[in-house]
């Protein structure tokens, strides 16, 4: 059967292509999409989930979610904004079709739990893509969804590098209070951190398999990645653009795309130069359980063939709505 996903989001390219790859894999049921403040605004992600809900045809039910942090002020644009990588839009590039759906009136951590508590224990996986906030708020709300998921397999933090700060990942930066709660919780977290999703990187050889499938939607993602290739290689000076988020999704496909090792794994909060670091402890060092997940080695090539498959397949499907229609 299909594993039943949650993808909390704040698109952004890599979230747009995270979406691209649950919709298109025979392996996921994409149950709902919930947005997140984080690559932009509270509306502009809103409105790019939909967008790109709408790009591929998802029937997920879309909610809108957290506008600020759990616990405290922005205190500047940049700990919830990645304007200067993704756009003004949060998604800039090529033009996309205006949303054919209506939000859920629910807030994002109300679905969340109410989707939970509807399916059977172990049914439901939480992917977030972008700040915790969704996440910790749900477990506010009903403390019985950490025992009644599957799992979280959360895109965020890295054990030796940060890209915000020194020290800190941008999506648990934006939130370090929600994403320490999350982590702490006593459920199976799997952190797909910037140690991981650095070897997802698109080159030149993966945008000409993405061009060659010949759709309309392989055209608009690789335009995606000719626009994050750009300011990534600007702001980053990475040659080529790492697809973060993909590889939570690819993480809860196959297993074997993306390998992980057991940790102990906490959010700094107090740390003046190290607030949101997610210290990781592979060692046993600090004597404390191994709690979580943490992916460390991607395989490539299984990787790209997860995206192109699932842009296939989409452009497949709509080919025959169009003919059927």
């Amino acid at each position: 059967m299909p594993r039943k996903i949650i993808l909390d989001v704040d698109p952004g390219h890599d979230d747009a292509i995270a979406i691209v790859l649950a919709e298109g894999n025979p392996e996921i049921d994409l149950v709902a999409i919930t947005s997140v403040a984080g690559n932009q605004t509270l509306p502009k992600v809103t409105y790019n989930a939909m967008r790109v809900a709408t790009l591929v045809g998802s029937q997920a039910t879309i909610a809108r979610g957290a506008e600020f942090p759990l616990m405290r002020k922005q205190l500047t644009d940049h700990d919830i904004i990645a304007g200067s990588v993704h756009g003004v839009s949060g998604l800039d590039g090529p033009v996309l079709p205006e949303p054919s759906m209506e939000l859920d009136p629910r807030h994002a951590a109300q679905l969340i739990v109410d989707v939970v508590m509807e399916h059977e224990p172990q049914e439901i996986t939480l992917v977030p893509t972008g700040p915790l906030t969704n996440i910790a708020l749900a477990m506010r709300l009903e403390p019985k969804i950490v025992e009644r998921v599957r799992g979280v397999v959360l895109m965020g933090g890295g054990y030796t590098q940060g890209n915000a700060t020194p020290a800190a990942e941008f999506n648990i930066l934006a939130d370090p209070e929600a994403a320490a709660a999350v982590f702490a919780a006593e459920w199976q977290v799997t952190m797909v951190g910037l140690d991981l999703t650095h070897q997802a990187v698109a080159t030149p050889e993966v945008k000409e398999r993405i061009r060659a499938i010949g759709t309309p939607l392989s055209q608009t993602v690789a335009e995606w990645l000719d626009f994050f290739g750009g300011t990534y290689s600007s702001v980053w000076k990475m040659p080529y653009p790492p697809i973060h988020d993909a590889c939570a999704v690819a993480r809860v496909i196959n297993p074997d795309v993306v390998h992980v090792e057991e940790a102990f794994v906490v959010v700094e909060t107090q740390g003046k130069w190290t607030y949101g670091e997610t210290v990781t402890d592979f060692l046993g060092a600090f004597g404390e359980p191994f709690n979580n997940l943490v992916a460390t080695k991607l395989h490539f090539e299984g990787f790209w063939d997860l995206i192109v498959d699932a842009i296939t397949r989409i452009g497949e499907r709509q080919a025959q709505q169009s003919t059927s229609a």
